[in-house]
């Protein structure tokens, strides 16, 4: 799913729920702009974002480490420490998650 395709969701969605006030795309597509940007610069200033019921977006340290380029496994590079997004799911997206025939699974 892209940006877009969320777009065209919410549209939709919103727009069934309240047919009295209708929003464009492109207003949409505003929030979903401003609320992605409002995650990435509290990512950025290395805050935590919790969204009840989704889930919860951390800042980590990855360790240094030894890795291996597939093509020429004989030379090793350091891996310097880096900055990483994890991310933990909530117990609704756990529970919905569990749920997904694994078949199903591209």
């Amino acid at each position: 799913m892209t940006k877009r395709d969320i777009v065209l969701k919410v549209t939709n969605d919103t727009n069934k729920l309240n047919s009295d006030k209708r929003l464009t795309q492109n207003q949409i597509a505003e929030v979903v702009q401003c609320t992605l940007n409002c995650i990435s610069d509290e990512l950025s200033a290395g805050n935590h974002i919790e969204l009840r019921d989704f889930g919860v977006f951390k800042i980590a340290v990855a360790k240094p480490r030894k890795g291996r380029n597939p093509n020429k496994p004989e030379h090793e590079v350091i891996i310097p420490e880096h900055v990483v997004v994890k991310f933990k799911p909530g117990l609704r997206l756990k529970k919905n998650i569990s749920k997904i025939n694994i078949p199903n699974i591209k």
